[in-house]
């Protein structure tokens, strides 16, 4: 009795070891979600976010997709990063998976859709053939390495491919999940982690969903090259405000609180570095300097630059940043003409350019005028071809021959008198 006790204790202990060691050999199932535009920021969260979750040693890692594209070149650094996972990876299409989200979800080992998700429309804008081109082989690539059709896939991009009895001629192809299922475009239809785990048989622990931080769904938000041209525009009609306003008000505040919106997604966004945001405020300082010393010179030359430059590194992209930067001068400069015809007026632009006038009714005359002359009679000293000299009362004057040459030593009278000028006539 005792020796099967015994036995017994030795196998319960035997099991806990086992339960204990199967535990710490086996990791997390991680959940990753990409949702929203793909950008910059997208790619550099994912970064971050799948490094630390390797240190981990994870099960797997499954990316729960929600898109409807964006940036090619930032979906294709994604493909790379979950290729190069050691982790087993599985795209869950959690309602759509457009355009760039094509790309990304075919990356993973695995794909599952969820039911009435989709999966295609990966046109690529601009849509010119080399971008096309170029795009084609991304996706026929990563296709042929996972083992997906790639003329399927490639179907999704281009018009062009038409695969009877799958795609319509001259359209984008787009698969729901069922169709995803029954061309090999998915592996599984399921919304359930555990049904999805169970399903590619994946021992694991737990299931951990990571978020997104908020200050990464902001800059997401804020990084939008459109958003980012909408902020640089009301920055710089807020400056304009500023400045056709006495003192610091509502204008210079919404400038500022734009730029800050403007430089702070940017930068958390990983489009650019501090540096963008010194050199700006540099060229802001420059400014500043110029608006107090009188006249335009090299402060207010050099901080228009850095202002400039400061801009166009904080969007990471020279081309997005300069039609960003010409749509927001356009606007502005609208503005400030639309300021100044309703009669606003700048101590800074007066200080730049002269508006003084000096008004003959206020005693400002550029030459004494000659009106004592008109009406008295003389002689020509030169001959009037038609400008000479002329005597009158013993005084050599410039005068203006009224018509025809007038020879010297010849009779003359003045006949009018504009300003400086004498017009004469010979008589």
């Amino acid at each position: 009795m005792e020796k099967g006790k015994i036995l017994i204790l030795t196998f319960l202990i035997l099991t806990l070891l086992n339960s204990v060691a199967f535990s710490e050999s086996v990791g997390d199932v991680y959940v990753v979600p990409i949702k929203g535009e793909i950008n910059k920021v997208t790619y550099n969260y994912l970064k971050t976010t799948l490094k630390d979750i390797e240190s981990h040693s994870p099960s797997a890692i499954i990316f729960e997709i929600d898109t409807y594209g964006g940036l090619i070149d930032q979906a294709e650094k994604i493909k790379n990063l979950i290729i190069d996972l050691k982790t087993p990876t599985i795209s869950f299409v959690n309602n759509k998976a457009e355009s760039a989200g094509v790309l990304i979800t075919i990356s993973s080992e695995n794909v599952v859709m969820a039911e009435s998700s989709t999966i295609g429309s990966a046109e690529t804008i601009p849509n010119t053939e080399k971008v096309l081109s170029m795009w084609r082989s991304f996706l026929r690539d990563t296709a042929q390495l996972r083992g997906r059709d790639p003329k399927i896939i490639e179907a999704m991009a281009d018009t062009d491919i038409y695969i009877e009895g799958i795609s319509e001629k001259s359209k984008l192809l787009n698969l729901t999940s069922r169709e995803a299922l029954e061309h090999g475009v998915a592996d599984f239809i399921s919304s359930d982690y555990e049904a999805i785990l169970s399903h590619f048989h994946i021992p694991y622990n737990n299931i951990v969903q990571v978020e997104e931080k908020t200050e990464l769904k902001l800059a997401k938000i804020l990084a939008n090259p459109y958003m980012s041209t909408l902020l640089l525009t009301i920055g710089l009609v807020g400056m304009v405000i500023e400045i056709f306003t006495p003192g610091f008000g509502i204008g210079g505040t919404i400038s500022i609180i734009a730029f800050g919106l403007f430089f702070g997604g940017n930068i958390i966004a990983g489009n650019s570095q501090w540096t963008s945001l010194v050199i700006f405020v540099t060229g802001l300082i420059l400014l500043v300097v110029e608006a107090i010393a009188p006249g335009f010179g090299l402060p207010g030359i050099s901080g228009i630059i850095l202002l400039t430059v400061g801009i166009i590194l904080a969007m990471g992209s020279l081309t997005t940043a300069l039609v960003s930067l010409s749509i927001a001068i356009i606007i502005t400069a609208i503005i400030t003409v639309l300021l100044i015809k309703l009669g606003y007026k700048s101590p800074l632009l007066n200080n730049i350019v002269l508006t003084t006038h000096q008004k003959d009714e206020k005693g400002y005359l550029s030459s004494k005028p000659k009106d004592e002359y008109l009406g008295k009679e003389g002689v020509t000293i030169s001959g009037l071809r038609p400008s000479g000299i002329i005597d009158i009362d013993g005084k050599r004057l410039d005068a203006l021959s009224d018509g025809s040459f007038i020879p010297k030593e010849a009779h003359i009278k003045v006949v009018r008198v504009e300003g400086s000028k004498i017009i004469v006539r010979r008589f």
